[in-house]
């Protein structure tokens, strides 16, 4: 009776049960010559290049604004999660002051403006201030956020700008000629260059000019040009009347912006000989990191895969080892859930070589650090060691301009 029962039953579920069998055993096969072959992807990138544009009309040099472009932020604030395992902090902040100069460097050479500095802080106002932060780097692309604010306070934009290089821009005859990155430097000067044609007048930039030296000379002495500029409701300067061009104090006050240009100036060499020193060991290490990215997500992608595949073939194995079925298929089942296993085990090595290449991603960054070490630069009466931040230096600077100041007024 349990006999004639137990044979009924399987005529009844035992088909379906091998049917449902062989369909997820070809689904398992089919992903795992997935897996086997490797169907990589590789995604060719290529980039137009983008010229930094120069104004059509010569502007007057006293219409020229200046331009400050601060040391940027090195974004690690606004790290996710996954960005923090593999982002190198020390090369972040190295960034974060190379990336400035270089686009110092491109709206210097478009002739577009007066004198473009890295300003080591805001204490001296410029015309136009840039600011910016890095939000990613990692020698396959490189985002950045830029804001452009004027010296009255009002903020003109502010922008991302996202590159994504190729192979090419690592060849050794591109990178003499331009960082991998140009693009973006170039993309920012364009902006800004379109920005004031279309958007500020001459009116616009005379009052600007005007307000940035009437910042400066209040910042020395408030009592006597604290009525030349107000605040309005919005936070921003706004010229209420031009002192005479014969008052001594406005001259005296002229000589002493142009010794703190003069430092500023001298600050400028601090940046290229950063910049110069850091170019060699960055560039190799953008490269490196160029090819551990791409690497990086093939490894992803392929644990993925992997344990896909595996757990596919897990279920498919088990599903026939436990189907009742004849020696042959029970035998295939397991074999076929040991080979899963064998896959998702796969899956997850791969994931710990991923995490090698991050290891190696670091290492790089710690070898960077000791190439940009700081600087002693030579002013003309002393020396000073850049030794902690430029911004320190500036401060002692600005102190020192003040007791100038009082010494050349007959105050001390």
């Amino acid at each position: 009776m349990n006999k004639s029962l137990n044979a009924r039953n399987q005529s009844v579920f035992y088909p379906q049960t091998r049917s449902l069998v062989a369909s997820v055993s070809r689904l398992s096969i089919i992903l795992g010559l997935f897996w086997v072959s490797g169907c990589a992807t590789h995604t060719v990138k290529s980039t137009s290049y983008t010229p930094a544009i120069q104004a059509i009309e010569s502007v007057p040099e006293n219409l020229l604004m200046d331009v400050g472009v601060a040391v940027f932020d090195p974004g690690i604030d606004e790290l996710s999660r996954s960005q923090e395992e593999i982002v190198n902090q020390d090369i972040r902040i190295a960034e974060s002051q190379y990336v400035p100069f270089l686009l110092a460097e491109t709206l210097q050479r478009t002739g577009n403006w007066g004198i473009v500095r890295v300003m080591p802080n805001t204490s001296s106002p410029m015309d136009l201030y840039l600011s910016g932060t890095i939000l990613n780097s990692d020698g396959e692309s490189m985002a950045v956020r830029v804001r452009v604010e004027d010296s009255t306070g009002e903020v003109w934009y502010t922008k991302e700008y996202n590159e994504a290089t190729s192979r090419f821009s690592y060849e050794p005859s591109q990178k003499r000629q331009n960082d991998p990155f140009q693009t973006i430097y170039n993309s920012i000067a364009n902006d800004l260059l379109a920005f004031k044609e279309k958007k500020i007048k001459i009116a616009d930039v005379e009052e600007i000019r005007a307000i940035s030296e009437l910042r400066f000379a209040k910042s020395f002495i408030p009592e006597a040009f604290e009525d030349y500029i107000d605040v309005d409701r919005n936070g921003e300067f706004v010229l209420v009347a031009l002192p005479s061009e014969q008052d001594p104090l406005l001259g005296r006050l002229r000589t002493i912006r142009e010794r703190d240009f003069m430092f500023i100036d001298t600050v400028q060499d601090y940046y290229d000989t950063y910049a110069r020193q850091m170019r060699e060991p960055y560039d190799s290490w953008r490269e490196q990191s160029f090819y551990e990215t791409l690497e990086l997500r093939e490894l992803e992608a392929s644990a993925r895969r992997r344990i896909l595949a595996g757990g596919v073939a897990v279920l498919g194995g088990l599903a026939a080892a436990t189907s009742g079925g004849d020696y042959v298929t029970q035998t295939g089942g397991a074999f076929g859930a040991g080979a899963g296993a064998y896959m998702i085990k796969s899956g997850f090595d791969k994931r710990a070589e991923a995490q090698m290449h991050r290891e190696s991603l670091r290492e790089l960054g710690e070898s960077l650090e000791n190439d940009v070490a700081p600087r002693v630069i030579d002013l003309q009466d002393r020396t000073i060691t850049l030794s902690g931040t430029v911004e320190e230096q500036y401060e002692q600077w600005r102190e020192i301009l003040a007791d100038l100041y009082a010494y050349e007024s007959g105050d001390l």
